[in-house]
């Protein structure tokens, strides 16, 4: 396959692009979660979610910027964390990311320039080339990589997005600057 790829930014350029993002957008597994799965023996599925990120999301939203959590899965595990957190851009068992997040951003008047998406698999492919900051964690795949503009240094579910958070607030005015 042939993937499009973006050159890697610094961590200061980086800093610079975040500055005009309106939307952080979300995967769930392998981004929100270390990808695992958890059953139980009478075959309930459980995800562990990082209360680090989980802050880190409380306090972009409440500094100003929106949050969308956009998934191919539709556990009510995320639904529930996504309501304790107060996203109010939820999308579970999603087929066209990248459909999904145009309609938001729509609702809300916001430029896919204006968005950055962490994600981790081919999934989130057509989500990571629209995006004016795309974004992947330290154990993405491969074909992800290419396209990211940044790689975490943590792993997904491990702290990758409260990294991306605090370089989010870092880059607000009046609140890191």
């Amino acid at each position: 396959m042939n993937y499009k790829s973006k050159t890697k930014l610094s961590c200061a350029q980086l800093a610079e692009r975040l500055k005009s993002v309106k939307l952080l957008s979300l995967d769930v597994d392998g981004v929100l979660t270390d990808g695992g799965l958890y059953y139980a023996d009478d075959g309930l599925a459980f995800r562990k979610f990082n209360v680090r990120d989980g802050l880190g999301i409380v306090l972009v939203r409440k500094a100003g910027l929106h949050i969308a959590i956009i998934s191919a899965g539709k556990p009510a595990s995320t639904a529930t964390r996504a309501k304790d957190l107060g996203v109010e851009h939820v999308r579970m068992g999603v087929e066209d990311k990248l459909k999904e997040l145009s309609e938001i951003c729509d609702s809300l008047g916001v430029h896919l320039n204006d968005v950055v998406h962490i994600g981790d698999d081919l999934p989130d492919l057509t989500l990571m080339q629209a995006v004016g900051v795309p974004i992947t964690v330290a154990d993405g795949a491969n074909a992800i990589k290419e396209s990211a503009a940044y790689i975490t240094e943590r792993k997904g579910g491990e702290g990758a997005v409260r990294e991306i958070c605090d370089l989010l607030l870092e880059s607000m005015p009046g609140l890191g600057n």
